[in-house]
Formats: C-alpha cells, structure tokens, sequence
C-alpha cells in the first residue's frame, strides 16, 4: 500500500507534495517555485490563466518533464528520482484526446492494459469494465475516428484509470463538451474520489471547480498567488452581501436612506433592486450584519428574509489575478503549455510508453 506524507496541519496525509518547484523555458519561467499541497482523497482545483503554468505542473508532476528546480512527491514517490514506480500508480487525462484513433475503444483500453504489465485476461477485464463503466460498451468495437468528442473525453478518462492510479491528472478535462457531458464526466470522478483516488484538477471553469474541488490554488506567472477552500477565498475579496427582502417592496427607499442617515461603522453604499424587490447591503462581518438588521427592525421596517452570498468564483479569479490571461507566457508549445496531443495514450505506465510512442 502507498504511504503518504502526513499534512502540516496535521490533517489527512498528503498524496501530492510539492516544495519550490520551478521549470524554465529558454528565459520563460513557467514555474516559479511553486508550492502544493494535495490531502489524499481529494481534488485540489489548480486555476489560473492561460500561460499561466498549470500544464507545467502537471506535465512535471507526471514526469513528462524534468523541474530544473525544487522537489515534488507524489503517491510516496520523488518525481526527479523515481519516475518508473511513479508511472505506475498515476493516471492523466490531458488536454486533448491521446488515444489511438485508428484503433477501436476496446483495443485502446486493452494495449493500455498491457503496457502497465495487466495479464491478457486482466486488461481484457479492465478493459470491459471501464468501457461499461463510461456508458461506451456498444462503440468498443468501432474506431475511435467515429466517436463524438464526449465519448473520445470518456474514452480518454476510462484510459487513465485502467492502472487504477492512487493520483490522477485532470488537465482542464472537459474543455470543448457539451453540458450534458461535461455532467457525465463530472459524476465519474467524484464517484472516483468517492473510491479513494486523489485528483488534481486543471480548468478555467469556475463552475467545474465549484463542483468538483475541496480546495483551490490560484496560479499566475509561474507562482501560486493564493490558496484555499472556495468560501474561503471567495471571503478575501468583497466579503459578503446582505440581502433584504421587506415586507412591502414599496419600503425599499425609506430602508436604504435609513442605513445611509444612521451611518453604521463601515457599512456603505446600500443598493436597491426594485425588480427583485431587494435591498443588497455590502458587509464584510457578522457584527455588521447584526447591526443593519437591528436598526432596521429598529425603525420599524417590516422584513420577510434576509439572506447573504458571496462572490462568484468568477469574481474571486478575476480579482487575485487581475486579468483574464498572462502576459509573461502564452499557452504553446515553447512556453511547455501544451495545444497538441503529446502521446498516443493517455495513461502513463513506464519507459515502455515512450518506445510505443516513437
């Protein structure tokens, strides 16, 4: 059994340890000593522009690429050191599709079976299984040529678990697919976690993160910028909103001239929404909260709810990075962000992978 690390916090041991990582490319820095951890378990949500170097990572957590700087220890394994035993107990799914497009689905999972050293009968068990797994046991025997791009994602993802890694990969996985089977894909790694599997997951989908991570890192430039659970980041920028819902809309502009008059510590810039028939108060404590409900109640405005939500995750990202891309790198292959396939499979097994790939 994989050992891991036991957290700093002394919580759930770590899969995914990470310490100063950096990877230059001629004067680009892709990563600039990042630091990471991932409780065993989990998903750990990576967001972050493009160029931003989350492809990086991923690609030097998966020994694909070789970290000029720094150490990284994933399942129990160092990644500079001890690539071969890595390979075999994690899976990734890239950006794009890798699987052999000439070959059917079947064959795909089966040759994947073989490379990780599964018998004949194991990788044929596998192989079934997976397929029936992601709803794709009717196309197992036609080419991958003829599939949708979903069921060549799912293919892809089915890929990746045949090993039955203990860390698996997800770089930005449901890019390009429709909701429905975005959905699909997202139901199947939480059901992943659900069985043990510790994920790292890429993505610009705010919505994705929202659904599927315990916690996020925010990178930009190469350096991890911030960190968290998602309420709590979402808690750093704008704190929360107020919202009041009066008993008569047509008390909306007497409540929000009665806030401005009283002048409360740190409350200000009360807004009405006659539509919604809804007071929104900006407040950053529970103590503020307390207070605007209290001098309302006190003035005699009838309330029939209050509520408060933070910002969206859409908000939170583009308030710690500041823009929508990174001007230091863009996303391409000089810069080591990947915008092509790299392999012909999206499993990574041991050297053996490289010589089918050539």
């Amino acid at each position: 059994m994989t050992r891991f690390d036991k957290s700093p916090t002394g919580g759930a041991a770590n899969a995914v340890q990470v310490r100063g990582l950096v990877k230059h490319y001629g004067e680009t820095k892709a990563l600039d000593g990042v630091d990471l951890d991932v409780r065993e378990g989990t998903v750990l949500g990576v967001l972050g522009p493009n160029g931003a170097g989350k492809t990086t990572l991923v690609r030097c957590l998966s020994t694909l690429v070789q970290p000029d700087a720094g150490t990284a220890v994933v399942a129990g394994y160092d990644v500079v050191r001890q690539p071969r035993q890595l390979r075999r107990t994690i899976g990734l799914t890239g950006q794009y599709a890798s699987v052999d497009e000439k070959l059917a689905g079947w064959e795909n999972l089966y040759m994947i079976g073989r490379l990780l050293d599964l018998s004949r009968k194991g990788a044929r068990r596998r192989a079934d299984e997976l397929l029936e797994r992601f709803s794709l046991t009717e196309a197992a025997k036609k080419p991958v040529m003829q599939y949708s791009g979903g069921m060549r994602r799912r293919l892809d993802l089915a890929a990746s678990m045949i090993g039955q890694p203990a860390v698996l990969y997800l770089d930005e996985p449901t890019t390009g697919l429709d909701p429905r089977t975005r959905n699909e894909v997202w139901e199947e790694v939480k059901r992943m976690v659900g069985e043990g599997v510790t994920v790292l997951l890429t993505t610009q989908y705010m919505e994705e993160a929202e659904q599927l991570a315990s916690e996020l890192t925010v990178i930009d430039r190469g350096r991890v910028i911030a960190g968290g659970k998602v309420d709590e980041l979402k808690a750093k920028v704008g704190g929360r909103t107020l919202e009041v819902r009066p008993t008569d809309p047509a008390l909306l502009p007497g409540m929000a001239r009665a806030l401005d008059e009283a002048g409360l510590d740190g409350i200000a810039g009360a807004t009405v929404d006659a539509g919604e028939g809804l007071l929104y108060v900006p407040i950053l404590s529970d103590e503020q909260l307390t207070a605007v409900v209290g001098l309302l109640g006190a003035r005699g405005f009838g309330i029939a709810h209050i509520g408060t939500h933070l910002p969206s995750l859409d908000e939170v990202f583009l308030a710690i990075t500041g823009e929508k891309t990174s001007d230091a790198a863009a996303e391409s292959p000089a810069s080591g962000e990947s915008t092509a396939p790299t392999a012909p499979t999206a499993s990574v097994a041991d050297d053996k992978h490289e010589e089918v790939a050539a």
